[in-house]
């Protein structure tokens, strides 16, 4: 009986493992970009943010965006309220007006994040292979509506389209494969 647990045990937590995002630091990715080019998707996220806490469980574990991330992205978490000092095209951001004291309240918003011109959390940024912003994605994303930019920022469908119309036919036509 204690093989058979054991054995419960070990597949599980494999199992658990194998559902993970591989999350890499903001400056990780970068690196990892010149060795092998691959886009940046970004979770930026803070700490009090309930959608924020949302999307990671139930859409950043869902097995569909696990695989597909894992396969065509670098995952990047980036706390837009944090205090760790990142550099980026040359230039270091920080968050010189950081709180300690309210590390789960509202804190003074990362430079990082003015710079991506973070509005609402949560917000995904995606990334090209040279580490240039295609776009943010405001707002909590089942896995279905994620799988939309995922494919279409990865396959590069986003160069073809200029306008709102472009778009929603874009939209329109897409066909989600991910389950919620």
């Amino acid at each position: 009986m204690k093989k058979g647990l054991l054995l419960l045990a070990v597949f599980t937590t494999v199992l658990t493992n194998a559902q993970k995002i591989n999350w890499v630091t903001f400056e990780e990715a970068v690196a990892l970009q010149k060795e092998t080019p691959k886009k940046i998707m970004i979770d930026v996220y803070t700490n009090w943010c309930g959608p924020c806490k949302l999307l990671d469980k139930r859409t950043f574990h869902n097995k569909d965006v696990v695989e597909y991330v894992n396969e065509n992205y670098y995952a990047v978490k980036f706390n837009a309220e944090g205090d760790e000092k990142i550099n980026y095209k040359g230039k270091t951001f920080s968050n010189p007006n950081y709180n300690p004291a309210k590390v789960n309240t509202r804190n003074s918003a990362h430079e990082l994040s003015r710079y991506f011109q973070i509005q609402a959390y949560p917000t995904i940024v995606f990334l090209d292979e040279k580490g240039d912003v295609i776009a943010p994605i405001k707002g909590f994303q089942t896995p279905p509506q994620l799988e939309l930019y995922l494919k279409m920022f990865y396959k590069d469908d986003h160069k073809a389209i200029d306008t709102q119309e472009k778009f929603n036919v874009y939209y329109k036509a897409f066909k989600p494969e991910f389950k919620s």
